[in-house]
């Protein structure tokens, strides 16, 4: 059997949820997500930036995430994201403000500003507590009270879901992600048992996994991934150790301010006497 993509790839995750062909797999997803949080149901959607076969995976600019409307004008996105971006916090509402403010045009009334929804689905950990699924709105801090209802922010953590490594029978949002996970084929069957629109899933994953073009763009757009983790990792690490250097020389200023030897500074900062020396006021 040709080994499976990994469907946790955005590429590869627009391809089963962001084309038109599969607009009733997302309508099912997106179900599933809103029924776990005592929300109706959808009962139609539309894909608003559909995967095309002229979409460039490799290319840092294309759109890989997947944007919805309803028909009552509420907009949705949903992003997978395989690797830590970092910020995903800041990332998330930058993001969800500007699907926000490009639905009016400057002038315009307020009142014609719908509810918008973000769906993160993480292959990491972020939030500090063991729920898989996390939704955010907001309210005020003592009474709970909604200021409104138009920002919704969901967050869902592959990492947490463990204890959830047999399929739920009854179905649901779980069994949508132990299938974005990777669970292992032999368990499929139970997984889409009442999740018929997980079957198409699966069928598409498959489909996929067997088309040679597909492969070689599923390559590309690993090395794009791989690239970009390594630089931002990069910028990270020298970030922080430019932040640790820092530190040692204020530590350095302030023992020289307080007239402590040379010799005692190098011990405590790490930094030689001639990094020190340089820190001393100009005469």
């Amino acid at each position: 059997m040709t080994e499976l993509l990994d469907p946790r790839v955005d590429f590869v995750f627009k391809r089963i949820f962001g084309s038109e062909q599969n607009k009733d797999v997302l309508l099912a997803f997106l179900n599933s997500t809103f029924i776990e949080t005592g929300e109706s149901p959808l009962t139609e959607i539309t894909v608003v930036n559909t995967y095309t076969d002229k979409d460039s995976p490799e290319d840092k600019q294309s759109i890989l995430d997947i944007k919805a409307k309803t028909l009552e004008g509420k907009l949705i996105n949903i992003e997978m994201q395989l690797f830590n971006p970092y910020n995903m916090e800041k990332r998330t509402l930058f993001y969800w403000s500007e699907m926000y403010f490009h639905q009016i045009k400057k002038g315009e009334n307020y009142s014609l500003l719908k509810k918008c929804v973000t769906i993160n689905i993480l292959n990491y950990s972020c939030l500090d507590n063991e729920r898989y699924h996390n939704v955010f709105h907001l309210r005020e801090d003592h009474t709970g009270i909604g200021l409104t209802d138009d920002i919704e922010i969901h967050v869902m953590e592959l990492t947490k879901l463990d204890e959830y490594s047999v399929p739920m029978e009854k179905g649901g949002l779980v069994n949508w992600l132990l299938f974005l996970k990777g669970i292992d084929t032999s368990n499929w069957e139970v997984l889409a048992m009442n999740e018929p629109m997980l079957k198409k899933a699966m069928d598409t994953l498959e489909f996929l996994s067997q088309d040679a073009s597909t492969r070689m763009a599923y390559d590309a757009r690993m090395k794009a991934l791989s690239d970009e983790k390594s630089m931002i990792e990069g910028a990270r690490a020298e970030g922080a150790a430019k932040g640790k250097l820092e530190g040692k020389r204020e530590m350095a200023r302030e023992l020289l301010t307080l007239g402590v030897d040379l010799s005692a500074i190098v011990k405590a900062s790490g930094l030689s006497e001639d990094e020190i020396k340089k820190l001393l006021p100009k005469q």
